[in-house]
């Protein structure tokens, strides 16, 4: 399986592994993974998923849709690296991606 490192806002991270096929969001709750709230329950209509895409991931993933691109817009603080979690599956090539989680969800 897959590992994901995901890096709380204070610098402490936690490396887990996800299977393939599921989106970075259900990895994280099945994990137990502060800071991902995950309110709609993975519809992309909340973001409370919020993540923030390590330097050389980007490239990896699909780009993110005109719907995603809508909700970020209500995230904290949202940025370029800036995506929901629920929107990204994982695949076998994004083993050792590194996630930075915002201050809060909203």
């Amino acid at each position: 399986m897959p590992r994901i490192v995901f890096v709380q806002h204070d610098g402490i991270s936690r490396a887990v592994e996800v299977s393939i096929g599921q989106s970075l969001m259900e990895g994280a709750i099945c994990n137990r993974v502060p800071g991902i709230m995950a309110r709609c329950g993975g519809a992309g209509g909340c973001a409370t998923c919020q993540v923030y895409i390590g330097a050389g991931w980007q490239s990896l993933l699909q780009p993110p849709s005109r719907d995603e691109m809508r909700t970020l817009r209500f995230a904290y603080a949202p940025d370029s690296r800036s995506r929901l979690a629920c929107q990204i599956r994982v695949t076998q090539g994004l083993d050792g991606l590194v996630l930075r989680l915002p201050l809060r969800q909203f």
